[in-house]
């Protein structure tokens, strides 16, 4: 099972979100809350607020891709998880 999810900063007021893709969920967000991760550092501690499951990577890879550079994709996935990124 591959995994695209979706992280929320929780240390900054306004939103920051990360998005990734991973085999293994639970170890990816451990991976980024311990530092371990370059691109996530400075937003410690990360929150998981989102995922989508696949069973074939090229269909994760798709979409992450499909959220990180079409805008309506991430635009409607904000609006559909408000409540999640709204919280702390």
């Amino acid at each position: 099972m591959y995994y695209v999810y979706v992280l929320k900063s929780q240390k900054y007021k306004q939103l920051k979100i990360y998005i990734g893709i991973t085999a293994d969920l639970k170890s990816r967000v451990a991976q980024h809350n311990n530092k371990e991760t370059i691109s996530t550092r400075f937003g410690i501690p990360w929150k998981l607020v989102y995922y989508e499951a696949f069973l074939h990577k090229n269909d994760a890879i798709r979409r992450e891709k499909r959220l990180k550079v079409g805008t309506s994709a991430i635009g409607f996935l904000k609006r559909r998880i408000k409540q999640s990124l709204d919280s702390n």
